[in-house]
């Protein structure tokens, strides 16, 4: 059958080169699946990739999208785990902004049930991310204090949801004001805008101390850098844990290791996908404890705004200008999300 699909034909800074086209679709082999796609969140590989700057680079032309929720409407002969009409998620390195696909049968899973198609496109990626840097890496208690960076980012908001689950008192910054009444909204105890009058990150150590007595943040949760993890080291906890999972504000910090040394704290590299292929049976227990939460109901992503697959280069755009609140996500095949979640 025919289907449109976004197809990246040659690599290029510009993520407008991407074209929309009408390619053939096979029908599945005997071990996979075809799914009509209905929802696909954007994250910045999707960017990374088009413009070939990340490690993995796909043959080319390819078709940008990873994880995704949609509806499978033909099976292959040998397929049993699976059948016509269910509703499947799964994350793909890319692929999946298109109409439809054909995709290896063990490489989906029933939609949780509590999640519509924009929610279960959007949680594997950023839940599985902070759960693995508060759990396997940061070992937050309940009780504990949390301070969370960059918490009106996708990875941010999960954070701040799993941290709450957890039993954490959980303290948010983030850049805009309104982006971090959301943010409280859903959960968060306190929220603090890092930008100072100067457009830099920063002013947030006196109120973090306030909020905790005095003790600072037993665990911080970093995936901005810069002058957030510099001034983190300063509203930490003696024993505290300081994970640093990214640098968005484009600023590689370095740490004061006096600093360091004096309060006893941990600097701790979290990279979810490279723990789960370093120790495998771990990575299938953690991604089974976030879809348990998700299938129970007990965590749910943020999803700003749905764009049509006609303007998906518009759906990346806004992310690469940090307009997102949470997660946006492309749709297809007439699926409508009903309202920021």
């Amino acid at each position: 059958m025919q289907i449109k699909t976004i197809r990246c034909h040659e690599n290029s800074e510009d993520i407008t080169t991407v074209t929309l086209d009408t390619i053939d679709l096979a029908p599945p082999s005997d071990d996979e699946v075809q799914v009509a796609v209905k929802a696909c969140a954007v994250n910045f590989p999707d960017i990374l990739k088009i413009q070939g700057k990340y490690q993995r680079k796909p043959p080319l032309p390819f078709t940008p999208g990873g994880e995704a929720a949609g509806e499978v409407i033909a099976i292959g002969e040998d397929v049993t785990n699976v059948a016509l009409g269910d509703k499947v998620i799964w994350g793909a390195d890319y692929g999946s902004f298109t109409e439809a696909l054909n995709i290896n049968s063990r490489s989906v899973k029933a939609m949780p049930k509590a999640m519509d198609f924009a929610a279960a496109a959007s949680f594997q990626t950023t839940y599985l991310t902070a759960w693995v840097g508060l759990t396997c890496r940061g070992h937050l208690q309940p009780g504990e204090n949390l301070l969370v960076h960059g918490a009106t980012g996708g990875v941010g908001m999960a954070a701040v949801d799993l941290g709450k689950y957890l039993g954490a008192n959980v303290i948010a910054t983030g850049g805009r004001d309104d982006k971090l009444e959301i943010v409280k909204s859903r959960g968060a105890d306190h929220v603090i805008n890092y930008t100072m009058p100067n457009g830099e990150i920063g002013g947030f150590r006196d109120e973090v101390k306030s909020l905790t007595g005095g003790l600072g943040a037993d665990v911080i949760f970093d995936p901005v850098g810069g002058g957030a993890f510099d001034e983190s080291m300063r509203c930490i906890n003696v024993d505290g844990r300081l994970l640093t999972l990214g640098f968005t504000s484009g600023l590689w910090p370095q740490a004061a290791v006096n600093l360091i040394l004096i309060k006893q704290l941990s600097i701790i590299g979290v990279r979810a996908g490279e723990y789960g292929r370093i120790y495998p049976e771990k990575g299938v227990e953690n991604s089974r404890a976030i879809y348990e939460l998700a299938n129970s109901g007990k965590i749910r992503p943020y999803v700003c705004k749905a764009f049509p697959l006609d303007e998906a280069v518009a759906a990346m755009q806004m992310l690469e200008s940090r307009n997102v609140i949470g997660k946006c996500i492309v749709t297809m095949n007439g699926y409508t999300m009903k309202s920021s979640t």
